[in-house]
């Protein structure tokens, strides 16, 4: 890691227009600005009051974008310390650290752990790391989805999505540069 820091943007609701550091780090980057609005602008009407889940944080884009658009309270689950240190500096910087959790550590071990059921879920591992199927499995049948729950996924736009689970109903799909973008709706029926 080389000390350089980058710049993240929040698009839109109540912090939007500001700016925020995070450390360059192998694998860190946040969903770009023009995906998350496109994002939040499918999702228009569904963020205000949910409890949203950020696995896989890095600098945290999206779930900083929930919480500036309403969202109730977020947790926000990554591995690397400097980017944990960061996310938890911008975190106080903005005022949001009272409806936030930042969890230093896996995901994977994170969702072995008691369920705690999520309404919005952001899904966005290393590209390099091909978990997107075995992370929805967990999702799903671990109990960490609300009935309704929205999941967003990303990853490389040049492989395959993975077998999904079956009550995961896809919504929308983007592709920007690298990354293929889904939106899913979680059906608990």
């Amino acid at each position: 890691m080389s000390g350089r820091r980058n710049r993240l943007r929040i698009v839109g609701g109540s912090h939007r227009g500001r700016v925020l550091h995070f450390p360059d780090a192998r694998g860190l980057r946040p969903t770009a600005d023009r995906v998350r609005e496109t994002l939040f602008n499918w999702l228009q009407g569904e963020v205000s009051g949910v409890r949203a889940l950020d696995l896989f944080a890095g600098s945290g884009a999206l779930g900083l974008e929930a919480l500036s658009r309403g969202a109730a309270a977020a947790v926000f689950v990554e591995r690397a310390r400097p980017a944990v240190q960061a996310l938890r500096e911008n975190l106080r910087l903005l005022g949001l650290d009272d409806r936030a959790r930042v969890v230093a550590g896996d995901a994977r071990r994170f969702l072995a752990g008691p369920p705690e059921p999520f309404d919005l879920v952001f899904l966005d591992p290393p590209f390099a790391d091909d978990l997107l199927g075995e992370i929805a499995r967990q999702l799903t049948e671990g109990g960490w989805l609300a009935a309704g729950a929205w999941i967003y996924l990303e990853q490389d736009s040049a492989r395959d999505w993975p077998p999904l689970p079956e009550r995961w109903r896809a919504h929308r799909q983007t592709r920007a540069g690298q990354a293929a973008c889904r939106l899913m709706q979680f059906d608990p029926a």
